[in-house]
């Protein structure tokens, strides 16, 4: 059963799922809570979002490498999950809806970190990281590869297939046991890598 409410008044989730054990709550209801202590925020997006940019206080945990035990060692009655956009968010609260204890309220961060910003709130940018993506970066680099490979065994050497024929099994591998060799390597690139923050 669905019960809607107000959006943006603070206290009250803007859509309650009962049935799945986890609520939407719009960002400016968010940051009342964790102005008076009432919930912790937990970041769910990958490393590289949140170097660039990330709401102060809140918690990383990733949802590729994210257990639903994460939450069982959190103080506060109050858990709510953020992302980019809301979609992660609401995957990290399924997850954990069933090994979550008795007393605990799991919530995701309506809009997600695009929605907290349009309603005003702060965040700590790095600008020394870069926009882009870990991943995007990876099929940025994987393609112009390809490309390049497949060009140069068809108008110089059929020996240069193996170029896109290694990366073929790298991402083979990287699907097969959720690891990318590249993605780490370029997560280590100075780009990627913190150094500096302001608030915005």
């Amino acid at each position: 059963m669905q019960t809607q409410t107000m959006p943006g008044v603070p206290g009250s989730p803007v859509q309650t799922a009962s049935a799945a054990g986890w609520s939407e709550v719009d960002p400016a209801t968010v940051s009342s809570w964790l102005a008076s202590g009432e919930a912790v925020l937990i970041d769910v997006r990958e490393i590289d979002e949140n170097a660039r940019e990330h709401i102060t206080g809140a918690r990383l945990h990733p949802l590729s490498t994210f257990t639903p035990g994460v939450i069982a060692s959190e103080p506060s009655r109050r858990v709510v999950f953020h992302c980019g956009g809301g979609k992660r968010s609401a995957e990290a609260c399924r997850l954990a809806a069933g090994a979550c204890g008795p007393g605990i309220e799991l919530y995701s961060m309506s809009g997600g970190i695009k929605a907290w910003k349009m309603a005003n709130l702060p965040t700590r940018v790095d600008s020394s990281v870069t926009s882009m993506s870990i991943m995007r970066q990876v099929q940025l680099l994987v393609g112009a590869l390809v490309l390049a490979g497949s060009a140069l065994a068809w108008f110089i050497h059929p020996a240069f297939i193996s170029i896109p024929a290694l990366l073929g099994a790298g991402l083979t591998v990287a699907g097969s046991t959720g690891t990318c060799g590249l993605a780490i390597v370029l997560s280590k690139m100075p780009w990627n890598r913190p150094r500096a923050c302001k608030v915005r």
